[in-house]
């Protein structure tokens, strides 16, 4: 099985999917969460868009350990910087699955904190998360939408706004 050309269309059709999302984002909403407990929307969008950079290290690293600052959430503000990243991390994720081979699959990856495990995959399997995480999202980002009254673009199919698109 050539898992990693799965992944590679799989990625490139949550891609296209996201991108139609992220060209109808509403500016002067960033701030608006349908709940206090809820992510605002611009970070939503921004966890979203930087998920498309997870294959690239999921494939070159071991884990990812939240208390040493490897990673800093990025903080986006319009509408184009939340396509720009989309792109740049479609992009390498894209091209690490190029030079990826199948064994490296099979590898482990860890999400830790302090060195503390707190889960941990094959490199299949975080692969995999990642993906469904991007769904997961983008399905909170189109709850986002519908109640500010914006038309959601389809993501398998038509939507109830686009019957023809």
């Amino acid at each position: 099985m050539d898992t990693l050309s799965q992944f590679k269309d799989e990625l490139e059709a949550e891609y296209q999917t996201t991108r139609k999302f992220f060209e109808v984002y509403p500016e002067g909403k960033n701030d608006y969460a349908p709940h206090e407990k809820s992510m605002k929307m611009m970070p939503l969008a921004t966890h979203i868009s930087e998920i498309f950079g997870w294959p690239d290290t999921m494939l070159k690293t071991s884990d990812l350990d939240f208390a040493k600052g490897d990673y800093q959430p990025k903080q986006l503000s319009t509408k184009e910087d939340l396509l720009q990243a989309l792109e740049e991390n479609y992009h390498a994720a894209q091209k690490a699955l190029d030079n990826a081979e199948e064994e490296n699959l099979n590898d482990s990856w860890a999400l830790k904190n302090n060195g503390q495990e707190l889960a941990k995959w094959s490199k299949y399997g975080s692969i995999r998360h990642s993906l469904n995480q991007i769904t997961h999202h983008r399905a909170q980002l189109g709850v986002y939408y519908r109640l500010n009254d914006i038309p959601l673009p389809g993501s398998y199919g038509p939507s109830a706004d686009y019957q023809g698109f």
